[in-house]
């Protein structure tokens, strides 16, 4: 008689243990969910934040080969006092500024010398045309055209000294204007000083 009733007392004991078993195997398993729910939204998190990053040094390392990123520099001293400095380049820019020019654009990878040198050629010829037309002539259709000429070859010139800044990664304005200014007022001591800023990094080539 003891042991049925023993069964009959511990029987309504184990079923609201039964339950609470359940109810915490419950919780567990909604813990363990929630953990691996906030598992995989950090890995995306992270692998994002890797993506962005990576991204970011491509787009930084293609500027920095641009020319555009790091330290900027100073031009290699004063474009009118320092032209002197070396004067075999202060007479070549002097006696032939168009072929110090395509030698410039040439150590520059620019263009070839001689194609720079026959453009900046042409123009200067088309100047010393208009003037003698001009004189000759009193028409002043040739001096505009020579100071046409004169325009042009500033342009076409500064344009490519602000290129060679953004190669070199030198310190100036983002437009050509100020390098237009500078050849347009003394085009050789400008050609000397683009030599000179390239002279100090490449000491051996001339």
């Amino acid at each position: 008689m003891a042991a049925p009733a023993e069964e009959a007392s511990t029987a309504p004991r184990s079923l609201p243990e039964e339950e609470e078993e359940e109810e915490a195997m419950a919780v567990l398993d909604f813990d363990m969910l929630c953990a691996s729910v906030a598992m995989s939204a950090e890995r995306r998190k992270g692998a994002g934040m890797g993506e962005a990053a990576a991204a970011c040094a491509g787009s930084g390392a293609g500027e920095g080969a641009a020319g555009g990123g790091g330290v900027q520099r100073m031009w290699e001293g004063d474009v009118v006092i320092d032209c002197l400095e070396d004067r075999r380049i202060a007479l070549e820019a002097a006696c032939c500024p168009c072929y110090r020019f395509g030698k410039n654009m040439r150590r520059a990878n620019l263009g070839s010398c001689f194609l720079q040198a026959m453009a900046y050629f042409i123009s200067l010829v088309a100047v010393l045309v208009s003037l003698i037309a001009f004189s000759v002539t009193r028409h002043h259709v040739y001096l505009y055209v020579g100071l046409g000429s004169v325009l042009l070859i500033a342009i076409y010139t500064g344009y490519f000294r602000r290129r060679i800044r953004k190669l070199f990664n030198i310190r100036g304005t983002d437009g050509s204007l100020d390098d237009c200014v500078l050849h347009l007022i003394c085009p050789c001591c400008t050609l000397c000083q683009v030599i000179y800023i390239q002279t100090t990094l490449e000491p051996k080539v001339h």
